[in-house]
């Protein structure tokens, strides 16, 4: 039978204490919804959507290292953007943090999501 357990780092902001930034089970880590919030304060990192994406980013590639995996493994991201946003942004810096091999990916548009969140990123990725 797979294990199951929760996961979570001081080391990167944590959306909600109601559920956790990620669950590893047997070889997988799946990453709960990660906005671009700043790792010192936990507030949003700007209200400029670019800046939003690459935290997003920033703040994934921390848990995942802190849960002993890398962007490398990531097997698929969604993105939930705040409709009327740009997706050559997105396009932009996915290229960044995914220069080879990128992972699968799904962009559905939302409505706005409160505290000023433009974007939030799950992904699902090897151990």
């Amino acid at each position: 039978m797979a294990e199951r357990q929760n996961f979570n780092t001081t080391n990167a902001p944590r959306m909600s204490q109601v559920f956790p930034q990620a669950v590893i089970a047997d070889k997988f880590i799946f990453l709960s919804g990660t906005p671009g919030l700043a790792i010192d304060s936990g507030q949003v990192i700007s209200a400029d959507f670019e800046d939003q994406t690459r935290q997003c980013f920033q703040n994934i590639k921390l848990i995942l290292e802190e849960a002993g995996s890398n962007l490398s493994n990531v097997v698929k991201t969604t993105i939930f953007m705040v409709a009327g946003h740009d997706f050559g942004v997105i396009n932009k810096v996915y290229a960044e943090f995914f220069p080879a091999n990128p992972p699968a990916r799904s962009t559905p548009q939302v409505m706005p999501f409160p505290a000023g969140i433009l974007i939030s990123v799950e992904c699902i990725a090897l151990k």
